[in-house]
């Protein structure tokens, strides 16, 4: 039998290696991961998903093309800016596959505002929802206790801002200060200035550490960069659910952050906030003076007015004795009448026992006694039969209750038990048989499906695979570079020489190995091994 060669019948990269998928995913892969390890894209998010896993998927745009992105759930809690949809951002990270879905995508380790011009855009957009949501109403805002006895500060314990309020508070009134530190800017300054609040507010009222009537969150003048963790919105939303009343200090004058507009007042600068927390007290002592001398000319005017009243009144009222001598003159008039009408009263009682006990005889009574005794008896032999009937009827209940509580009805099921138990064997010994020839069949399918799809079936059509060395030989060229070539048929197999270019012919044929076709898994073949004869 000839040798296959390549003809002109052969179709163009046959010879080709083959890749699986994982193999050609993971180059894919290799190749991109190593020429992109660390960049960094600027684009606009578009879509932002928050999966219960705590991940971030994303999308970045611009006016062409879209790149997938995803943050991790630890690095995400640690982001700076979180991604909001529509904000322009500049990601940092390294770019890789997603074999999965045969896509690239970029897993993000920092992400930044492209610019003070995406801050003030996605400051507006939080700006607006957190006014959709009534947050900035000012019917919520509540008015500032008068004389707060102890205030909470929340600001840096470094700066000269804490300085500038306790400074303020000794000259105008002093006041118990209670200080929570926190970082006024970077990464940390908007989750602890959000802790912070809450804590002050978790307080309990009387307990070892004073609850604040009046908290105070400062800060000094800066940049929008600076100043940006107080435009947070967990920031915004710890001081709109803030049970104390807050007076937002953040930056100078023309500083303005999303807290402003939260907070129950804001002040211009920390010293102002300071200035509206606590009244002046040389103002107070002045005006108490003022108010307690106005309170005692007041008293006395009032006093005097009231005794000229009183005499004036008294003079118009008539002697003391012209008002009591009609109330005298009633009680001797019912004085002389009380003697007559008791003994009146206690002769009409009298009448009326005579009457009484005239009617009050042994006999009367002895006859009231027997009537009553009667009516006893009768009432006594009614029960009795009463009773009677009772226990009868609850007897006869009793009877036909024992009648139904017998053992018949478990001893015709236990004899019932083994006939129906013979039916569940044989059931069970014919579902054995059924399901043992579907498996019987079954097997034979698959056997039948395997010789079909073997490539033996092609050798016995009459032709042969040529290996060398181990390996599949699938080309003239390549067979020149073997001395020795192994031939399977479908009978067995052969080793044969062969001739190079410029030989007069090949070497000596090895002896046929008669023995078996022996099956090669599709599993175990290598992967860039491919028969001749695959149609």
């Amino acid at each position: 039998m000839d040798l296959l060669d390549d003809g002109d019948d052969q179709r163009t990269g046959d010879n080709a290696p083959e890749f699986t998928v994982s193999e050609l995913s993971g180059a894919v892969k290799r190749t991109i991961e190593g020429g992109f390890s660390r960049i960094r894209v600027r684009g606009e998010l578009g879509r932002v998903s928050r999966p219960r896993s705590g991940h971030v998927y994303l999308d970045l745009k611009d006016d062409r093309s879209v790149l997938s992105g995803v943050i991790w759930k630890g690095q995400a809690a640690r982001l700076a800016t979180q991604p909001e949809e529509g904000l322009e951002v500049v990601a940092t990270g390294r770019l890789t596959t997603f074999p999965g879905q045969s896509k690239y995508q970029i897993v993000i380790d920092s992400l930044a505002p492209a610019g003070v011009g995406a801050l003030m855009a996605m400051l507006e957009k939080r700006k607006k929802a957190l006014e959709a949501e009534g947050l900035f109403a000012s019917e919520r805002k509540r008015p500032l206790p008068y004389l707060p006895e102890v205030i909470g500060v929340v600001t840096s314990p470094s700066g000269a801002v804490i300085r500038d309020i306790l400074h303020r508070l000794r000259e105008r009134f002093p006041r118990r200060v209670l200080i929570w530190p926190v970082a006024v800017q970077g990464e940390r300054c908007a989750p602890e200035v959000a802790r912070a609040i809450a804590g002050f507010n978790a307080l309990s009222p009387g307990g070892a550490l004073p609850r604040p009537d009046l908290l105070i969150v400062a800060r000094g003048g800066g940049s929008i960069e600076d100043l940006w963790g107080f435009n947070d919105e967990a920031v915004a939303r710890a001081a709109a659910a803030s049970d104390i009343p807050l007076i937002s200090a953040v930056g100078h004058e023309t500083d303005t952050t999303l807290i402003d507009f939260v907070s129950d007042r804001r002040a211009p600068t920390p010293t102002a906030a300071a200035e509206l927390a606590v009244p002046v007290r040389a103002d107070l002592l002045a005006s108490l003076g003022a108010s307690g001398a106005r309170l005692t000319g007041a008293q006395a005017r009032g006093l005097g007015q009231r005794g000229q009243r009183l005499r004036d009144l008294a003079r118009a009222l008539p002697r003391p004795e012209e008002l009591t001598r009609p109330a005298a003159q009633r009680l001797d008039f019912w004085g002389d009448r009380l003697p007559r009408a008791l003994r009146s009263r206690i002769d009409g009682a009298r009448l009326r026992l005579g009457t009484a006990s005239a009617t009050l005889r042994p006999a009367t009574l002895a006859a009231r006694l027997r009537w009553d005794r009667q009516r006893l008896d009768r009432s006594g032999g009614a029960l009795d039969a009463a009773l009677s009937k009772g226990v009868d009827r609850h007897r006869l209940r009793l009877a036909g209750l024992a009648g139904r509580l017998t053992l018949r009805p478990a001893r015709q099921t236990l004899a019932r038990a083994p006939r129906d138990l013979g039916k569940l064997a044989a059931r069970l010994a014919s579902a054995q048989r059924g399901g043992l020839a579907q498996r019987r069949d079954a097997l034979a399918a698959a056997d039948r499906l395997l010789s079909s799809l073997s490539y033996h079936g092609t050798l016995a059509r009459g032709f042969a695979v040529v290996r060398a060395d181990g390996g599949v030989v699938t080309s003239a060229a390549e067979a020149q570079g073997h001395s020795v070539l192994e031939l399977e048929f479908h009978d067995g197999r052969v080793t044969r020489g062969c001739a190079r270019e410029g030989d007069p012919g090949g070497g000596p044929a090895a002896a046929a190995d008669p023995g078996p076709p022996r099956r090669k898994s599709a599993a175990r073949r290598a992967p860039q091994q491919k028969t001749l004869f695959d149609d």
